[in-house]
């Protein structure tokens, strides 16, 4: 008999039955309130009616039409409607399945495009699991150790956490910035740096938002080195920070985005977007793959952009996010094992410590396990496992906000008594 492997962990205990919007139904009918949304995914809730419609008629007419064989429409009708909310200039879509693989085709452009082999990325930053993805991820050890050698060309600079050094945000910015350019300076020469890769808001990293003077200092070195900026929006694009891209609080435009998870609320779609003259400088076949751009998975993402749209989710999220914070700012004054909340949208993060301001993953673990008998579903993260991540689907509800609240307090004081 055939069973799964021991190295996947559950979070939590639940088996589902069926679920609709912000809530999982489960076998032993208990109904949960998810604030995981499958690590940041079901962007439009659980089966929102209009994405399952898309899908059940595409699932009748074809469902594998390989886009290098044969194209087929939803293909060209997600371009379309992606296109309406890409950064201005970039007009280049390549799909792919999964966050790992957009994230590879992106590190692959930026090398041919440049001629140069390095890549910089940042602490704390998570880009996927395959070796290349896993090699520019520092999220945590478990991600890129035991499967040596990685990739090469690859190179860590300091992220602005200005939380874990102590310091105000711009004495942060300014540090990174530095360390930056003598990174520079002493390891990856300009004229070998082919890219820049960050996230606009760590996610596995710790929920951490990159700050907007860190973001525009590598634009300015990119632009004055000829470097590509990759912005990895694979877990806050999509309006999850509250504006459909994370780095649009910042006010600039990458070379590439890469976009995932939550472009199709649950359907296994990826891609990255260029312009169409960067993207012309990738060399003849190094695009393609079996899976990329499904039809079925193309069509929810063309529903589901329409459901962002239509329902205004992108400021739901800005709107929802502050009054999610505003609770746990409170909570953040009445327990004191909480040293920082932070985020954007929905996609906030609460870290744990203890007295003397170490890590506590045991009391965030403690807290995440209490919620679940409360029937509100969370995860952790965070290189020390002391993070808590909360990640509402787009169109919460103010009421399943402060529910949530309700049901996150009453475990802080289970885990905490």
């Amino acid at each position: 008999m055939a069973t799964l492997s021991p190295l996947l962990k559950q979070a939590t205990p639940v088996v589902v039955d069926h679920a609709l919007g912000s809530w999982i139904h489960a076998t032993d009918g208990k109904k949960y309130l998810d604030f995981t949304t499958g690590i940041g995914v079901t962007s439009t809730g659980h089966c929102h009616p209009d994405v399952v419609a898309a899908a059940r008629e595409q699932v009748g007419k074809i469902v594998h039409a390989q886009y290098t064989t044969v194209m087929h429409k939803p293909l060209l009708e997600l371009t379309e409607k992606l296109g309406e909310f890409l950064p201005s200039g970039l007009d280049s879509v390549f799909y792919a399945t999964s966050g790992s693989e957009a994230v590879e085709a992106s590190v692959r452009l930026a090398r041919m495009a440049t001629g140069r082999p390095n890549i910089i990325s940042f602490h704390g930053g998570f880009h996927g699991r395959t070796v290349g993805a896993a090699s520019l991820t520092t999220a945590g050890t478990k991600f890129r150790s035991g499967f040596s050698p990685l990739m090469g060309g690859v190179h860590i600079a300091p992220f602005p956490h200005a939380y874990r050094y102590g310091w105000d945000e711009e004495t942060a910015v300014n540090f990174a910035l530095k360390e930056l350019d003598h990174l520079l300076l002493s390891i990856s020469s300009p004229a070998d740096t082919a890219g820049f890769i960050i996230e606009p808001v760590l996610g596995d990293g710790g929920y951490i938002p990159t700050p907007p003077a860190f973001l525009q200092g590598l634009r300015e070195r990119a632009d004055r080195h000829g470097i590509v900026l990759i912005l990895d929006e694979v877990q806050a694009g999509v309006g999850r920070t509250g504006k459909f891209w994370g780095h649009d609080w910042a006010g600039l435009t990458p070379d590439v985005v890469i976009t995932a998870k939550g472009l199709a609320s649950g359907f296994p779609i990826s891609a990255i977007a260029a312009s169409t003259e960067l993207m012309g400088k990738a060399w003849a076949g190094s695009q393609g793959g079996t899976y990329g751009g499904n039809a079925v998975a193309a069509a929810a993402g063309v529903a589901t952009l329409g459901v962002i749209e239509r329902e205004n989710l992108v400021e739901n999220a800005l709107v929802r996010g502050d009054e999610l914070r505003a609770g746990l700012d409170r909570l953040k004054t009445e327990f004191t094992v909480i040293g920082n909340v932070r985020g954007r949208g929905l996609m906030q993060g609460i870290e744990f410590t203890t007295a003397d301001n170490t890590p506590d993953a045991a009391t965030a673990l403690a807290v995440q396990q209490a919620a679940i008998k409360e029937e509100l579903l969370l995860l952790t993260c965070g290189p020390h496992g002391n993070v808590v991540r909360i990640i509402p689907a787009l169109n919460v509800s103010s009421d399943e906000i402060q529910a949530g609240l309700t049901r996150f307090t009453q475990a802080l004081k289970t885990a905490t008594s």
